[in-house]
């Protein structure tokens, strides 16, 4: 991450701990930060989304997680996420992950996304057109039945 990009997530992030009253608790490695999306048009929509309270939930392939050699998210991990001009806008705390198929995605998580008009058609429409557009970076392909790290949050500050 760009050092000024660190630095200003850091500097929301140990707001946060203040409103808590631990602000002598901070540990650089205690959050990530995150845009929501593959652009910054996107990443607008979606970090909106989550400040009223409409987006609680996301997903990501898991074939991303696994060509980069990351760690998928845990419960209890907490977020900064960045808008469109990468700046902080709230903090998540994820409460839920779940590893399911594209194919398995149900009405009930399809609408916690938030996205549309909340319908699991609409779901799947967006996030084929999302996963076909950033999976080939990775070599990978959209498939019906391709794993997807399906995760719930819940916004701790804004």
């Amino acid at each position: 991450m760009d050092p000024s990009l660190r630095s200003g997530c850091e500097k929301y992030y140990k707001e946060y701990l203040k409103s808590l009253g631990k602000e002598n608790e901070f540990k650089p490695n205690d959050f990530i930060a995150e845009q929501f999306g593959d652009n910054p048009k996107l990443a607008d929509d979606l970090s909106n989304l989550i400040i009223r309270g409409v987006k609680t939930a996301t997903c990501s392939s898991l074939w991303e997680y696994e060509a980069e050699s990351s760690a998928i998210p845990h419960v209890g991990l907490i977020t900064v996420v960045l808008n469109g001009n990468k700046e902080p806008c709230c903090i998540i705390e994820t409460t839920e992950i779940t590893i399911r198929n594209y194919n398995e995605v149900d009405e009930v998580f399809a609408s916690e996304e938030g996205e549309g008009d909340l319908s699991l058609k609409y779901w799947q429409a967006a996030h084929k057109r999302f996963f076909s557009r950033i999976l080939p970076a990775i070599g990978k392909e959209f498939s019906e039945d391709m794993p997807l790290v399906c995760e719930r949050f819940k916004v701790v500050w804004k």
